[in-house]
């Protein structure tokens, strides 16, 4: 994700300096790439005088970077963050930061089931939308918030206002889940595959696109289910109750009416895209 910030900017006319942070040879890597101008291993000197900080790291990385920026940021900074839940960066980030640095909770609803610097695209955030969450609502005009968001829409993203709560609740529906059942469905493919000798060979198109998310690797998604627990437990038990409900309609009309329902769905997506 920091690699595609990193490309988009430059993508975009950028004028800038580019400043990356991460281990040596990482930084090396970019720089040859030209996703960064400089860079550095060490968080606190790669902030200093910045005016744009974006933590493109990792939740639990976020959470720990957070007490090192308010000393090392100029006051007038914007810090933003890239994590897919909000409601403890955004709480730990009103706890140690205030309103100086600025802080504006970021989520990309771009990203690549493949992470890492390889796999950085300068036309990830086109077209998608980036949801920010204001520490409060009073945060949403302050300039250092709106020219960040008149950045996101200059690389072609679509600004979504809303709180982190609010956030947290509906992507553990809408991202979380999907997830989850993408590996779940791969798990238990994979087991199969090897008590019942589950001929992998008929797997086709169907079962790709669904298992495609099982590519996304557990550093990620590790922190995301510690710090959306709650939310996530309600998905799945509400996942679970649908699954039981389609199981004792199989052979009756109600199961059409599951059909259609998810048809609907599906057409209000493609109204909103």
């Amino acid at each position: 994700m920091g690699g595609s910030w990193g490309l988009a900017l430059e993508k975009a006319g950028f004028r800038g300096r580019r400043v990356g942070c991460d281990r040596r040879e990482i930084v090396e890597r970019a720089m040859r790439r030209e996703v960064v101008d400089e860079g550095s291993p060490d968080p606190v000197e790669a902030v200093r005088e910045a005016d744009l900080i974006i933590l493109a790291t990792p939740v639990g990385s976020i959470l720990d970077l957070l007490p090192k920026l308010k000393k090392a940021c100029a006051y007038n900074a914007l810090v933003t963050d890239v994590g897919s839940t909000k409601r403890l960066i955004c709480w730990r980030a009103h706890e140690l930061l205030g309103a100086e640095p600025l802080f504006l909770g970021g989520h990309p609803l771009a990203g690549k089931e493949r992470s890492g610097l390889e796999n950085a695209d300068a036309r990830l955030f086109e077209r998608s939308r980036y949801v920010l969450t204001p520490l409060m609502p009073a945060h949403q005009s302050d300039p250092r918030a709106q020219r960040f968001a008149a950045l996101l829409t200059a690389l072609g993203a679509q600004p979504y206002w809303t709180d982190a709560a609010s956030h947290d609740r509906g992507i553990a529906l809408l991202s979380h889940l999907p997830q989850l059942l993408s590996t779940s469905l791969a798990s238990l493919i994979a087991e199969q595959a090897t008590e019942e000798r589950l001929p992998l060979e008929l797997a086709a198109s169907g079962f790709r696109d669904v298992t495609r998310l099982a590519d996304s690797p557990y550093s990620i998604w590790r922190d995301i289910c510690l710090t959306n627990s709650e939310n996530i437990q309600f998905a799945l038990e509400a996942l679970i109750q649908k699954l039981e409900s389609m199981k004792l309609h199989l052979a009756d009309r109600e199961l059409e009416r599951e059909f259609q329902k998810a048809s609907r769905l599906r057409d209000k997506l493609r109204e909103i895209s």
